[in-house]
């Protein structure tokens, strides 16, 4: 058992997708900034000057004046503005995501499709194999 799974582990698919799970959490990371720190600031400022993250409802009936000091407090609550960043944030690696696979299709070379193995005789419309030279059921040598 020790021998099959070193085995596994060490396969070039279980090495892959480790390589992958890496990159896809860096790639998150750089996503979760760009929305946090490029496209949230703008879409508050055309909103008011809100910022998202700061978005939150207590549930304990206090107010708070912010979410650090709400966090400080230990206190339950709703964060909404957090959660509105995670979902942009979802959306743009999602499309990323779509934009790679869809490149990697197109790169990928197209299956070839196997040779036809039979054709159809012109004179009697039976299929022949593609290397006969004369028809098997009517006679035709011209295939």
């Amino acid at each position: 058992m020790f021998k099959e799974f070193k085995r596994f582990l060490i396969s070039g698919n279980v090495v892959d997708m480790a390589v992958g799970f890496i990159f896809g959490a860096a790639f998150a990371t750089v996503v979760k900034s760009m929305v946090n720190n490029v496209i949230m600031p703008p879409i508050g400022m055309l909103l008011g000057k809100v910022d998202f993250s700061q978005l939150f409802f207590a549930l304990d009936g206090k107010e708070y004046a912010s979410l650090e000091a709400l966090e400080k407090a230990g206190a339950p609550a709703i964060k909404y503005g957090v959660f509105i960043n995670d979902v942009i944030s979802f959306v743009i690696l999602g499309f990323v995501v779509f934009i790679f696979i869809k490149a990697y299709n197109k790169m990928k070379e197209p299956e070839s499709e196997a040779a036809p193995t039979t054709k159809v005789c012109g004179e009697c419309a039976m299929e022949i194999p593609v290397k006969a030279k004369k028809c098997a059921y009517c006679g035709n040598a011209n295939v």
